[in-house]
């Protein structure tokens, strides 16, 4: 008898391009929240539009309190649902870049609230996941989360974000394609459960900033609309599948590694870019995509070598060797790789100067 059941969650409302923070009034009074809002927001989102953003909620409703958070960690996550207790807020608004969205998704799911994501920069997919990545000492933890009811990704201020941060979005977005594969691996080798649609949408996604990275300039609100677009659809697979996989696979593990090693990491995005360029390679030899992987970073500027990243060779080859010990998720990695393996890998793909 067939008994497989799913529960989907997805924004009710994706508002994306040129001067959409206009139109956030809206998006609320759409959404049929009550209550006190409750901006969760670091000091340069807040300058860039906070109050735009208080403007447009205050117009639909009561004015919103403001809570600007200078650094992510499961503490500051209760000091935000503390703040939005003691308002009494209705529901929470994030605005700015990955460490607000996070903090806030966080703290609306401890207190069973919907919220916004307003992104202000296109640095990661956790725009529109249900995943929150929140750093403690020197790991860093994946945290499952409902995701915003609505998002409303203005690509003016996206455009005129560090450009960095937009590279480190397209290398996450391009990181599916290995993901994918460990997903498949898995499913192979390990009976993990398998979603043929998220899978092929997470591919699609990354196929589709591959294809277009000789296109995504800097400054340029058409990349902005490209990049966004991308990362929405990304968090869209990623809630389809109910997990992470469709966007996390060794790539990922490598990153969170390096991040427990390196006195000062990398952006996560830029980190995965590299270690995907590796991880194709392990899966598919030396004439598989990685190549076309490693490519596509470059022409979006984003790095693809140890070097670019700020670490010495011998750095990296200790994260890939010791990245499969993170968390209990088969990849590629299997029990671990050899050194040698390692080296191997990083030299034929450049990723070793």
């Amino acid at each position: 008898m067939f008994d497989k059941s799913t529960w989907i969650k997805l924004p009710r409302d994706v508002v994306v391009g040129h001067d959409v923070l206009d139109e956030l009034d809206e998006v609320v009074a759409n959404l049929s929240v009550t209550g006190h809002p409750l901006v969760v927001t670091s000091p340069t989102p807040d300058c860039i539009a906070g109050d735009r953003v208080r403007d447009a909620l205050a117009s639909v409703g009561p004015a919103p309190a403001t809570a600007v958070v200078e650094q992510a960690s499961f503490d500051v996550v209760s000091d935000i649902v503390a703040r939005a207790r003691d308002d009494e807020a209705g529901y929470l608004v994030a605005l700015g870049g990955g460490k607000p969205i996070d903090l806030a998704k966080m703290a609306a799911d401890e207190l069973d609230l919907g919220f916004l994501s307003v992104p202000t920069a296109a640095s990661h997919d956790g725009i529109v996941s249900g995943r929150s990545s929140i750093p403690e000492g020197d790991t860093r933890h994946s945290v499952a989360a409902n995701p915003p009811l609505a998002v409303v990704a203005d690509t003016e201020p996206i455009a005129a974000a560090p450009w960095e941060l937009t590279t480190a979005g397209c290398a996450d977005i391009i990181s599916n394609y290995t993901a994918v594969k460990d997903w498949r691996l898995a499913a192979r080798l390990k009976d993990v459960p398998y979603s043929e649609y998220a899978g092929a949408l997470s591919e699609l996604t990354a196929e589709m900033l591959v294809d277009s990275a000789d296109s995504i300039k800097s400054g340029l609100e058409e990349s902005a609309w490209i990049v966004v677009k991308a990362l929405v659809s990304s968090g869209v697979a990623m809630s389809i599948a109910g997990s992470s996989r469709p966007a996390s696979g060794a790539e990922h593990l490598i990153s969170h590694q390096l991040d427990r090693t390196v006195e000062n990491p990398a952006l996560h995005g830029h980190q995965v870019g590299v270690a995907s360029v590796v991880t194709a390679y392990l899966h598919d030899g030396p004439n598989g995509g990685w190549r076309e992987v490693r490519d596509a970073l470059a022409a979006i500027d984003a790095p693809t070598t140890a070097a670019g990243l700020g670490i010495d060779d011998a750095t990296f080859v200790d994260a890939m060797t010791t990245a499969h010990r993170i968390r209990d998720r088969y990849t590629i990695l299997g029990d671990g790789i050899r050194e040698a393996a390692a080296w191997e890998a990083m030299r034929y793909t450049g990723v070793a100067e």
